[in-house]
């Protein structure tokens, strides 16, 4: 790319405004993600060690009770409640059924009380309101909604920008320098410019994965509320001038869930929405069924079952808008290569920090009026090494 010095301090300047304007932002992004980076490992040494069998909840075991059962006992907990959402436990044979009060209740008046499929006692409530949902609240939407949801995709989209000008000012500047020099015997701000930059090429490629994909996360709520009224309306456009199904009418979940096991035998369902809220119809369980690996266990594909008779309506895979917003998340959190893939996410994590702090640091340094000359002097030199 020929950078002249006229375009490298235009760079610059793009460089500087987009990082300062979301530093603090990305600054807390970095700290709420690392934690939220080992969320499976805080909630095992969280929680007690229940004696329970390494059992898949969704498997098909003759000793398994059924999930309407789990489901009645849910109900009868929470009088006036209907049924919301069923998930199902990897490694225990434990299925979490969510109620609420209306079939789009908020997640607040929701509840999540978990069951043991092979004795049917209650396993635990899992409360939405626990240090680690708070990490993850702040770090979604920061207690603002989708207008924060949206905000912090604005924030990921100026520091894509901040990326792509630290590569367009890095490339010139270090031809005249091996890769990862850093300057020891120059004054300190020379150092950390030279640090700043080395960790910044390092995590470049981690820092655009998790930026994009992050982007792509901020935009959930318009991607499913717009593949409500495109792909599933289609599937049940049949169904469109009913009436809601009301919750007394509806059928057996463990016929659905033999339904659609027929037609995709050895599917594993990863969780089962129910009619009404933002992931079904008004008269369909909707069944999602998982990816056979750890990275695309994320794409779900969608079994449309009538609610009420039990018969399939179709079977259809997810369009690429949600894909792309499925497989963001295992992306975002380097969660799918097991614990030494977050670890590294996590090592990337802290550079960034550290990137984000020195970025700071180089801009405070820059206005002091001790350090103009030095600055300006070697503003001079990169703009003479870009020309060359």
């Amino acid at each position: 790319m020929d950078v002249t010095a006229s375009s490298l301090r235009t760079w610059a300047g793009i460089h500087k405004w987009s990082s300062l304007v979301c530093t603090i932002f990305l600054l807390m992004l970095c700290v709420t993600g690392l934690p939220l980076i080992f969320h499976d490992e805080i909630d095992a040494l969280a929680g007690d060690e229940d004696g329970r069998p390494v059992i898949d909840a969704a498997a098909e075991r003759a000793d398994m009770l059924p999930l309407d059962e789990m489901i009645a006992k849910a109900l009868a907990a929470n009088p006036g409640h209907v049924p919301l959402f069923l998930s199902f436990d990897e490694e225990r044979p434990v299925v979490n059924v969510t109620t609420g009060p209306t079939p789009d209740a908020a997640g607040i008046d929701m509840q999540i009380r978990s069951y043991d499929r092979l004795t049917g006692e209650l396993a635990g409530i899992i409360a939405e309101d626990g240090v680690m949902d708070v990490i993850l609240q702040i770090h979604t939407d920061m207690f603002l909604g989708l207008p924060g949801m949206l905000f912090l995709g604005a924030v990921g989209a100026l520091f894509i920008v901040a990326l792509v000008s630290g590569v367009v000012l890095y490339a010139p500047i270090m031809r005249k320098m091996d890769f990862g020099t850093v300057r020891a015997s120059r004054p300190t701000r020379i150092r950390w410019l030279d640090y700043h930059n080395l960790l910044g090429i390092t995590a470049l490629a981690w820092a655009a994965v998790v930026g994009l994909t992050g982007i792509i996360h901020t935009l959930a709520t318009p991607i499913v509320d717009y593949w409500r009224g495109d792909q599933l309306a289609e599937l049940t456009a049949a169904y469109a001038e009913a009436e809601p199904l009301p919750a007394s009418r509806y059928g057996s979940v463990d016929t659905a869930l033999r339904t659609v096991r027929a037609v995709r035998p050895g599917s594993r369902p990863q969780f089962i929405a129910f009619p009404g809220g933002s992931y079904s119809s008004a008269h369909h369980y909707t069944i999602f069924l998982q990816g056979g690996t750890p990275l695309t266990k994320g794409i779900l594909t969608p079994a449309v079952v009538d609610a009420e008779t039990g018969a399939l309506t179709d079977v259809r895979p997810m369009p690429w808008y949600m894909k792309a917003l499925q497989i963001s998340r295992p992306l975002h959190f380097g969660d799918y290569g097991g614990l030494p893939l977050k670890i590294v996410w996590a090592a990337l994590d802290l550079f960034t920090i550290v990137i984000l702090g020195s970025g700071v640091y180089l801009w405070i340094a820059g206005r002091r009026p001790q350090a103009r000359p030095l600055l300006q002097a070697e503003t001079a030199n990169e703009s003479l090494v870009a020309a060359e």
